[in-house]
């Protein structure tokens, strides 16, 4: 479960990542750790995200977290690209990673297949959507139980 300032988190670092041409695509409050690690997950939509990239939303982070005090004690602050082998899950994560290679894992075969590997198409309401060899595929979302980026077609 995710901690509860994340919403709020999320909200501020948002705006400051538009401005600098960037996504927030996740955030993680580690709070088992002493200090307490947040981290942000960035990801660049017109190329691949850079330590630059990182190191600016950084800074404006940071910056914004201490003027709002949103975080009361000491932490620490990373922000980092999601990685290739990021497991998808929240719509925002659907729709930044349209036209990706994922792997999509069901619960039970799906038309023979228990795992499918294609592009990204859409999640909605009742299936995840991919693009397999030019081929749309509907895989029914009661199925799905895991989407994660393909690191080996990247």
């Amino acid at each position: 479960m995710a901690h509860p300032l994340i919403p709020q988190i999320i909200d501020l670092a948002s705006p400051l990542a538009e401005s600098l041409g960037l996504q927030v695509v996740g955030a993680v409050l580690h709070t088992n750790q002493h200090p307490p690690i947040l981290r942000v997950d960035i990801y660049n939509p017109e190329r691949d995200t850079s330590l630059e990239d990182c190191e600016q939303m950084s800074r404006m982070l940071e910056t914004a977290l201490d003027a709002v005090n949103i975080l009361a004690d000491a932490y620490v602050l990373e922000v980092s690209s999601p990685g290739i082998s990021r497991q998808l899950s929240t719509d925002r994560e659907f729709v930044s990673f349209k036209g990706f290679p994922i792997i999509v894992t069901t619960s039970e075969p799906y038309a023979g297949h228990q795992e499918w590997i294609g592009q990204l198409i859409r999640r909605d309401e009742t299936a995840v959507h991919i693009n397999q060899k030019g081929r749309a595929i509907a895989l029914p979302r009661e199925l799905v139980t895991k989407v994660q980026l393909d690191e080996r077609r990247s």
